[in-house]
């Protein structure tokens, strides 16, 4: 069976998503809590006003998801660990027919970190594709959606402390990792970017996804997170990962200037505008309350035409691990 994942800009059904369950998502506090449910909420009710949003919540939450959710999202009880549907949830790919498919990898915490649970997650999947009608394709595979990206002509974007790191794929060759991706991806190119943003190695990181570092913007452009301040560490990055990209083929590269914030209370941020979310219409662009918030969106105002750009603040979101993409999970018309 040949399966092809359609690039995010291409119609969507519906997006899914997952309410935070009682985990370390809601903090300690009262307030961690409500500033979780806003961020995440804020984020399901820019979505729904361009496309359908199914919103999964454990049972001790559905009530509390029904009073942060616009009416119109489809809220369904599921078993949860967590709340980063674009990792636990399926990728979205369609066989030679059209016909959907779900593709299930193994999700075990990104790479089975100390302070993730995923008993349940690891079903969500599965789950998720059986509710949407798709039919299920199983892969040996450990990855998760916030992993890869593709451009929907055969390339796709992947990081080597990701698929080839610790935790997941160790005991597989690159060549093996590609085969596979390549057989659940419809794609026959993987771009290798040796490391992700220096915070995503810390606390509640994924240990390198690309959906914070790059991603395409369409069949021909790239676009990049630009750290431009070399006291962070990110600097270096961000010029290791533009001289890959660089030689990676016939691309264009477009860096997307960092926020200018350099830190917050804990360490380097990996505060990234690379982070937005395409829907039927426009782009959820993550905002941090920051004099670069204004020249991401004029950047992707350009290499979106004819898209709204949404500002949608994530610094909570970022906070807890992750931002706007990770959150969120396409399925295609």
């Amino acid at each position: 069976m040949k399966l092809t994942m359609p690039a995010e800009w291409e119609t969507h059904e519906r997006t899914w998503m997952a309410w935070p369950p009682g985990n370390y998502l809601l903090g300690e506090s009262n307030s961690e809590a409500e500033a979780a449910r806003t961020s995440w909420a804020a984020v399901a009710n820019a979505v729904i006003k361009y496309e359908p949003v199914t919103v999964l919540a454990t049972t001790d939450q559905l009530e509390i998801a029904r009073a942060y959710l616009h009416p119109s999202i489809e809220i369904i009880e599921a078993d949860l660990d967590d709340a980063w549907m674009r990792d636990s949830g399926p990728t979205f790919v369609k066989d030679e027919s059209g016909n959907l498919v779900a593709v299930n990898w193994i999700f075990n915490g990104w790479g089975a970190q100390d302070w993730a649970a995923w008993e349940k997650d690891s079903l969500v999947a599965s789950f998720v594709g059986e509710l949407s009608g798709a039919s299920v394709s199983d892969s040996f595979l450990i990855n998760e959606g916030g992993g890869i990206h593709v451009n929907g002509a055969g390339v796709v974007l992947l990081t080597e402390t990701v698929q080839l790191g610790e935790g997941r794929n160790k005991h597989l060759s690159r060549q093996e990792v590609e085969t596979e991706i390549h057989a659940k991806l419809g794609t026959n190119k993987a771009i290798w970017v040796k490391r992700g943003l220096t915070r995503d190695y810390d606390g509640y990181g994924t240990r390198g996804h690309i959906d914070i570092v790059a991603c395409f913007a369409s069949e021909n452009v790239i676009l990049y997170h630009d750290q431009q301040d070399p006291s962070h560490p990110d600097y270096e990055v961000s010029k290791e990962v533009k001289a890959t990209l660089e030689a990676a083929g016939d691309f264009e590269v477009i860096g997307i200037p960092a926020p200018k914030v350099l830190r917050d209370e804990q360490d380097f941020v990996d505060y990234s505008y690379i982070n937005h979310y395409i829907v039927n219409g426009a782009v959820i662009l993550c905002s941090f309350d920051d004099p670069n918030d204004s020249v991401a969106k004029q950047i992707l105002e350009k290499v979106y035409p004819g898209r709204e750009i949404v500002l949608v603040d994530a610094r909570e979101i970022f906070a807890r691990g992750g931002g706007i993409h990770c959150i969120t999970q396409q399925q295609p018309a």
